[in-house]
Parts: structure tokens; C-alpha cells; sequence
């Protein structure tokens, strides 16, 4: 059966619990749509990240070619440690990442600065005009939406997350230092909220990797980032500024009271670790409700787009839109569940592209939620 509703309208009828007429999917390819330009015979992933029109050009062609629902704006995880002076090594085809962080002692976490990010030579600025770019090609057609790095993740990207959360409980100083920069850093993201704002994304994606019980607990990570100084007052910048707030988690054991509900999200985006006792599959998390009141989006393993056959992918896809209209209906829910995989799918030339497209037909086909 062919879908009866456009991509905004089974969007919006997903994010409002009104009547879809099948879930929404969007695996998380970002950077492998790329692949997908220059005649099919690709470009380069440092191409791709340093050059505003090419980034927003992967994602229109990746729409035209997979059909998503939704476009989401992610370049990598080392955009603002790179632009606050950290080295970050660029290869032709490997996601981008921090070799030489910035901060290197205790003292230096005072020392780092908020980047003009107007200036064209930086990478924030690239994502923000590449945001832009594809936002105005595809914003009447999808829900599309900006994304950024958190206070603590930028943080540990500039420093090192052993050296970060070592230097938290040290001692007093080092303690304050830690805090120090997150204030920085902070500001930092305000100026990214407030740019990508002016490009009118329907919404922005925060990575708040940290929140997870496999790395910080709810003192700990309420006091590094939860709380309203930091996180807390650049959820409510990212909805002042008419932005739809939402969350990427890809850890463990996330922190979902605070960062579905307490964060008042409209989606939250997470994995799934089957072997890890905790980590919270499609039907715990919305049984527990917190599909209630936040569309739910997850989390088909990364690597199978690299993995698996073209079958077994199928297959995992269909049991995941069972489990997951199953335990909505049950709730007393519409489509408030977007098939995805749990983290980014693999921006890898080994990535099999024909793994994305299976995992969108086989949602239409059995996401049915009539």
C-alpha cells in the first residue's frame, strides 16, 4: 500500500499523537549521502565538510534518493573543538577528529574563546550556511532541523573525555577550571543557536552524548551540563528562537528523565545495546511513556548498514515497526516512533547504500499504523 500522507504531514501527525498513516523513518546518513553526488561517483568527505554547498547538497540528494522523512543536519562531532583551536585531522574519506586537543592543562581551560563564526574559514560557519542551504531546499518538503555539539561534548573534544572527567573531581581548582570553560563553551553554542535560528530550521538537534549512567550520574551531569546555566538555558534559547527542541543520545544508558522530559523535547533520537542490561529498547521506552509527550526515535544497530544483507536488514527493520506499533497502540498512542538507526549511519565508503534504501521501503511497507 502507498503512503497517503506527505513527508510534513506524517511528520507533523507523529510529533502532535494524531493519526499517521505509518511511522515515520530516518536513518541517520549524513555524511554518507555525499556518495551520492557528482554523477553518483562521489566526493570526498573532506570536500564534503569544508565547502557550505556541498555539505547541503548531499542531504537534497539524499532525500531525492532515499525519500526520508525528516533532514538532519549533522557534520561531525569535532566542528567546535577545531574552530576553538584544537587540530583536527582531515582525511580525504574518514570523519573528521580531534588529534591534538586544545587544552592541554588545568590553566588552559581558561584560555579558550568563543570563534567569530562568521568568519567563512571556520567550520561552524560552514555548517551554519550548509544548514541554510538545505533547509531552503527541502524545508516545504520535510521536517528539517540544525544540529550541534552540547557544552560538555565540545568540552571533551577539546580536551580529551579521560583528562575532562578526571579534572572534575581532582580538586577544587581543576573543578572550577572545568567550569570555567563550559560558560565559554556555552556562550559559544548561543551563537550557533541564534545563527542557525536566522536559516529557520524547523528544529535543532543537540548531542548530549554525556547524559549516560555508563559515564556520569544525575548529580554529575545535572552539575557539568543539565543544569540551567548550560544545557537548561539553550533549550529555552533553541525554543525562544522558534526552533523545535530536540535531543541525539547515542550512549548506553541514557539519561531520559532528564533529557526527554525534563528537557521537554520534541524528539529524542538514541541507541540500543542489546547486550548492556538497561539499555532501553523501542518498547521500554515507550511503555515507560516517554513517547507520550516526545517523538521517540531509534535504533537500529549502525553497522548493520555496513554488515548486514540486504535480508536481514529487512528483517530487522520489520520486527523493529512491530515492536514498536505494537507497544503504541498499547499505550493508547499514534506514530510518536521514528525508525532510525541509534547513531549516524557509518559515513564509510564500505557502507551499503542499498542498506538505507531497504530500511525506508520496509517501514513504508510494514510501518503501517492504520
Amino acid at each position: 500500500m502507498a503512503d497517503t500522507m506527505n513527508h510534513i504531514e506524517r511528520d507533523v501527525a507523529a510529533l502532535s499523537n494524531k493519526p499517521a498513516d505509518r511511522l515515520p523513518t530516518y536513518p541517520l546518513a549524513m555524511g554518507v549521502c555525499r556518495r551520492l553526488l557528482n554523477g553518483g561517483a562521489g566526493i570526498t568527505y573532506h570536500e564534503w565538510v569544508t565547502d557550505p554547498k556541498k555539505f547541503a547538497d548531499a542531504f537534497i540528494a539524499g532525500q531525492k534518493y532515499f525519500d526520508f522523512d525528516f533532514a538532519i543536519g549533522l557534520m561531525d562531532l569535532s566542528v567546535m573543538a577545531g574552530d576553538m583551536g584544537s587540530h583536527v585531522r582531515m582525511d580525504e574519506q574518514n570523519t573528521p577528529f580531534v588529534d591534538d586537543p586544545v587544552i592541554k592543562t588545568v590553566e588552559d581551560y581558561e584560555k579558550i574563546e568563543v570563534p567569530n563564526i562568521k568568519d567563512p574559514k571556520t567550520r561552524s560557519n560552514i555548517l551554519v550556511e550548509g544548514t541554510g542551504m538545505f533547509v531552503k531546499a527541502l524545508g516545504s518538503e520535510v521536517i528539517t532541523a540544525a544540529f550541534l555539539e552540547g557544552p560538555l561534548l565540545a568540552l571533551t573534544q577539546s580536551r580529551g573525555a579521560e583528562y575532562v572527567f578526571k579534572d572534575m573531581y581532582d580538586n577544587e581548582s581543576s573543578r572550577a577550571a572545568v567550569h570555567k570553560a563550559l560558560k565559554t563553551i556555552t556562550e559559544y553554542d548561543k551563537d550557533m543557536v541564534k545563527a542557525f535560528a536566522q536559516k529557520k530550521p524547523a528544529g535543532l538537534v543537540w548531542d548530549y552524548l554525556w547524559g549516560s549512567y555508563s559515564c556520569l550520574g544525575d548529580v554529575e551531569y545535572d552539575e557539568f551540563e543539565g543544569q540551567q546555566k548550560y544545557a537548561g538555558c539553550l533549550n529555552d534559547l533553541v525554543v525562544k528562537e522558534g526552533m523545535a527542541n530536540c535531543v541525539h543520545n547515542c550512549a548506553d544508558l541514557p539519561h531520559l528523565d532528564t533529557q526527554v522530559t525534563k528537557f521537554k523535547s520534541t524528539i529524542f533520537s538514541g541507541a540500543y545495546y542489546p547486550l548492556i542490561p538497561g539499555s532501553p529498547s523501542a518498547k521500554e521506552v515507550i511503555s515507560k511513556g516517554y513517547s507520550d509527550n516526545c517523538l521517540m526515535a531509534g535504533n537500529i544497530d549502525p553497522q548493520g548498514y555496513v554488515r548486514w544483507s540486504a535480508e536481514k536488514m529487512q528483517k530487522t527493520t520489520m520486527n523493529l515497526c512491530t515492536e514498536a506499533v505494537t507497544a503504541l497502540k498499547e499505550r493508547g498512542l499514534g506514530a510518536r516512533y521514528c525508525i532510525a538507526s541509534g547513531c549516524e549511519v557509518p559515513p564509510a565508503l564500505v557502507t551499503k547504500m542499498d542498506n538505507i534504501k531497504v530500511c525506508v521501503d520496509t517501514v513504508k511497507q510494514y510501518g503501517k499504523f492504520a
